[in-house]
């Protein structure tokens, strides 16, 4: 039988369920607060190896209101690395997308969990769908903005957050200075888990999208709510439905995401250290 997660009961307060689970995991890392946090999505978890030393690492689920991943590619763990510069970074391999139909709160669970551990840097990346066609699937792209198209939000009640800058443009410039050929876009959530049709993909591209996916906007709209200070990072994996002519599969992004993997890890591992 199945222990209800707390994050579920419509009297719970996602905050206090976030302050329990940094408190569990100070104690099972050994780590009293965190500085920088780093979700990883399909395509970037060779990072984790690069940033620093790993002190310590704990399966997700036996920390309160995680689930195990429901995807290929998540290892569905936390991570505590010391990195070079005597900073502790929190690696989150544990991703509730918003398609798994578990609730908002679910999905940004991780992110509020990072802020109660000290955390004040939210980087967020992911492998999604290029729109601009001279994107090669495995190239990494910055997010300067998004638009959510889940029709949801993990605000609740008369909250009112401010997103002009949510995708920090100091962060932007410092990953410009590591890799100067680095471009920029507006990342599309879509609801999923169907991948988006040609004319969807049309949509985004009028409205002022460049790169689609299912994640990440929720979760940089908790991080801001938090006091975070966000960088968003996109593998385009491949390119969007009707750009590309081939059907799209998530075998092929698996694919293009371990093949690109070792080059983009080690950007973000240099970008990290240079925070």
């Amino acid at each position: 039988m199945s222990v209800q997660n707390p994050l579920d009961l419509p009297d719970s307060d996602p905050f206090d369920v976030a302050r329990i689970a940094a408190e569990q995991i100070a104690e099972k890392t050994g780590v009293e607060r965190h500085d920088i946090a780093l979700t990883l999505g399909s395509g970037w978890g060779k990072a984790a190896e690069l940033l620093g030393e790993t002190t310590a690492t704990i399966p997700a689920h036996e920390i309160i209101g995680f689930s195990k991943p429901a995807l290929e590619g998540h290892v569905g763990t936390l991570r505590s690395v010391l990195l070079p510069g005597g900073k502790r970074a929190l690696v989150i391999g544990a991703r509730t997308h918003y398609y798994e139909d578990h609730g908002v709160r679910r999905v940004v669970h991780s992110v509020r969990t990072a802020a109660a551990t000290g955390v004040k840097t939210m980087i967020l990346t992911n492998g999604a769908g290029g729109i601009k066609e001279t994107w090669k699937p495995g190239t990494p792209v910055l997010i300067s903005d998004h638009i959510n198209l889940t029709a949801d939000s993990p605000l609740e009640g008369a909250t009112f957050i401010d997103l002009t800058d949510l995708y920090s443009k100091r962060l932007r410039d410092l990953a410009h200075s590591i890799d100067s050929t680095l471009d920029e876009g507006v990342y599309c959530q879509f609801r999923g888990p169907h991948y988006e049709t040609p004319a969807e993909v049309q949509m985004a591209k009028i409205i002022g999208g460049h790169i689609v996916g299912m994640s990440t906007a929720l979760e940089a709209i908790a991080a801001r709510q938090s006091g975070m200070e966000v960088l968003g990072m996109s593998l385009i994996t491949n390119l969007a439905a009707g750009i590309q002519k081939t059907p799209l599969s998530h075998a092929e992004v698996i694919e293009a995401g371990q093949m690109a993997e070792p080059v983009i890890s080690a950007l973000l591992a240099r970008i990290v250290a240079a925070i």
